[in-house]
Order: structure tokens, then sequence, then C-alpha cells
């Protein structure tokens, strides 16, 4: 979820029948499943984990530092598809 309402009922989602689709407005639903369930959540900030306080602390050092970005980091190349 990057950004509001973003893959709510996109790829991966159980397929509902036409009659459900035809009479239910399952992305506005399921919307509200998932920003209820993120506001009831403990825990709604990775910065504030506990498990990641101490994931930093113990190994990675600080946010930002050469491990940290070496392992939690990435890069994207474009590749293009071969049709062999």
């Amino acid at each position: 979820m990057g950004c509001p309402g973003g893959c709510v009922n996109g790829g991966g989602q159980p397929q509902q029948p036409g009659y459900v689709r035809n009479t239910t407005d399952i992305r506005t639903l399921r919307a509200k499943v998932l920003y209820d369930t993120d506001a009831a959540a403990p825990i709604r900030k990775s910065h504030e984990n506990p498990a990641i306080k101490e994931l930093y602390a113990t190994y990675l050092g600080e946010p930002g530092s050469e491990k940290a970005h070496h392992l939690l980091h990435t890069s994207y190349v474009k590749r293009s598809i071969n049709n062999n």
C-alpha cells in the first residue's frame, strides 16, 4: 500500500463471483478493513518496532549505516526480454 487505495482488490486478491461484484463495493470494504486494521495496530511505524530497534542496536548500527544500506537497499536494472 504505497498510496491511498493502491493494490486494494488488486493482484493476489480473492476473486469474487459476479453477483457479489455487482452488488457490493468490494474495494471500499477492503480498504476500510485495511485502514481500520492499521489504525488499531499497536506499532504502526517500523522505526518504533522494538525488534527493529534491537536489530539496529545489535547488528546494523545506525540507520543509514553502510551495513544497513548494503543489506536493506536494492537497485533495479532494466532487463530486456529475450525471445529465444
